[in-house]
């Protein structure tokens, strides 16, 4: 049986980013549509700002997804599943409800969803799971969507990271090499937002502890050697009064040179592109703070169009067919670690909206 077989009920996939400016003019209006409603100051607006204009104006983001959706499409082919793909934004061109209108346009009855987002929390699910409504709402003969799973724990996902870290530990100075850490970074949010992710709370750390345990392990194994590892957090962004999750990755770096460690290997796992909060926050910033303080610095690159994080996508799509197909009974679900393979859909109280209750798709009540 060809994959293709196996994808029924699904017509369609759609892939959701979070989208970014392409142009010098696209910038402010691009962060106003991101930060409205959150209370950012517009001094922090103007900072972020300058973080694109010292890139010429242009996230990688967009393109970095075209790639993406190109490998995917070829992954798809290849294996027989001939659905066409479609790419929607949450904050900039090619917006989510102007996607949603050319499939219904297009006769799409109904479509899995892959967000680029893989842990759980109310900016990484719900929000997404919120565009999803209301990219549907009022869209005559609008497609079903079906939000595939989180992945963080995937193979595919997991393969792509340890690749990548040893790959950057290669990057480093031989004399320092077996004595660095690993610094796994992720996007900072709220702590009280973090504390309300997932069915119990406390998933959105939790998760990304797992896949820092996991990728760690992998190293070490392929390698021959253990590097101790830490998660810190970078692109803060809202209000000072408000206590979001810490430590900040350049603080941490001053408590590594603290402790006389000689390289580090900074690991974006919260990220599945290398996009502004990569870019600049890592590769510039926290970059920068390394050579200041005297420690020896790669970046490992986040998956990308890495071919096991490809073909990820490929896995969830026909595992959730299957289980649509069969009640969820007897689907082989692909995960690593302690956690096992998450649900397909989120419970009604799952990551709650820290401002108001809006209406959400793919969800189910507890």
């Amino acid at each position: 049986m060809s994959d293709l077989e196996q994808t029924g009920p699904y017509d369609a996939l759609l892939v959701v980013s979070f989208g970014g400016p392409e142009n010098v003019d696209d910038v402010r209006p691009f962060l106003e549509n991101v930060t409205r409603g959150r209370g950012v100051p517009p001094e922090r607006l103007d900072e972020v700002a300058k973080h694109y204009l010292d890139v010429g104006g242009r996230s990688p983001i967009n393109d970095q997804c075209r790639e993406f959706i190109a490998a995917v499409r070829q992954d798809l082919d290849a294996h027989g599943v001939g659905l066409p793909v479609y790419w929607g934004n949450r904050n900039w061109h090619p917006f989510l409800g102007e996607t949603v209108q050319q499939m219904a346009a297009d006769g799409i009855t109904r479509a899995a969803v892959f967000v680029t987002s893989a842990y759980a929390s109310y900016s990484g699910c719900r929000q997404y799971r919120e565009n999803l409504f209301d990219a549907v709402d009022g869209v005559e003969r609008s497609p079903r969507l079906d939000k595939l799973r989180h992945y963080f724990n995937h193979p595919g996902f997991i393969e792509a990271f340890a690749d990548s870290t040893c790959a950057a530990l290669d990057l480093l100075p031989d004399e320092s090499r077996d004595a660095a850490r690993l610094v796994f970074v992720t996007h900072s949010i709220p702590t009280a937002m973090a504390e309300t992710s997932g069915p119990s709370g406390g998933a959105y750390v939790d998760q990304h502890r797992s896949v820092a345990d996991l990728v760690a392990g992998e190293v070490a194994r392929r390698r021959g050697t253990p590097h101790p590892w830490e998660l810190a957090f970078c692109s803060r962004s809202g209000p000072p009064h408000v206590p979001w999750l810490e430590p900040d990755v350049n603080d941490h770096l001053e408590t590594l040179a603290g402790a006389s460690t000689p390289s580090v290997v900074v690991v974006p796992i919260g990220f599945v592109s290398d996009h502004m909060e990569v870019v600049y926050d890592l590769d510039t910033e926290a970059a920068a703070t390394a050579d200041k303080l005297g420690i020896d610095f790669a970046r490992a690159a986040a998956p990308g169009s890495h071919p096991a994080f490809v073909a990820t996508v490929r896995d969830l799509l026909v595992e959730r067919a299957a289980a649509e197909a069969s009640g969820g009974d007897s689907v082989t679900r692909s995960a690593l670690g302690d956690h096992g393979a998450t649900w397909d859909s989120c419970l009604t109280m799952c990551c709650p909206n820290p401002r108001e209750r809006r209406g959400a798709l793919c969800e189910v009540a507890a």
